[in-house]
């Protein structure tokens, strides 16, 4: 059986051994990334650059809106929570109906004409 003061001079050895491990580590991954920069000709400008629609996933697509304040302009797409403003509106006794966007495709197909993309 080991002593506790072997065992905490172990340990600090150990910790020692860590850091100038990950240290090193680090200074060769520096290493890397500066070679791939100065290879590809990049810059810290363009590290920090946003990333090209192209390129986005298609979860951060925007969705349509379905249901529009005409007195502030506010506007939301029917998923997740009603706002605020439409829960007040509602509760004062406003239709969610009241609130609908209607697009020209809309209107034209309500009306009974046979509205087809593109020539609605």
């Amino acid at each position: 059986m080991a002593l506790l003061q072997d065992l905490l001079v172990k340990r600090e050895a150990l910790e020692r051994q860590i850091q100038e491990t990950a240290a090193k580590e680090r200074g060769e991954a520096i290493a890397k990334v500066k070679t791939l920069m100065s290879d590809y000709g990049l810059t810290l400008a363009d590290l920090n650059a946003r990333v090209p629609k192209s390129m986005k996933s298609p979860r951060e697509s925007k969705v349509a809106a379905k249901y529009r304040n005409n007195g502030t302009g506010e506007t939301w797409s029917g998923r997740g929570l009603q706002p605020r403003w439409l829960k007040a509106a509602i509760t004062a006794g406003a239709k969610l109906e009241d609130f609908a966007v209607r697009s020209l495709f809309r209107l034209l197909k309500a009306k009974g004409h046979p509205a087809r993309w593109p020539f609605c």
